[in-house]
């Protein structure tokens, strides 16, 4: 069985371990994060679209996404 509950319960292996000191880092605010360009890139091609965002949580995926879509009304009681 594939326990998916959370990252935190698994450990990466020697492999994994490799690849992340490896890997070639960059500020992702300035597009200087080689991994996360590719993966925008590769995304943007798949589904045929101007542009790809990465965000890191499922959270804030759904809140871009409503923002998005719906038209924030202020309210003030008095």
């Amino acid at each position: 069985m594939i326990d998916l509950r959370s990252d935190t319960l698994t450990l990466p292996t020697e492999e994994m371990r490799k690849v992340i000191a490896d890997a070639i880092v960059g500020d992702d605010c300035y597009g200087e994060d080689g991994s996360v360009v590719e993966l925008e890139e590769y995304c943007k091609q798949l589904f045929c679209v101007e542009d790809a965002l990465f965000v890191p949580t499922g959270t804030m995926a759904n809140q871009l996404a409503i923002k998005s879509q719906v038209t924030e009304v202020v309210t003030y009681v008095s």
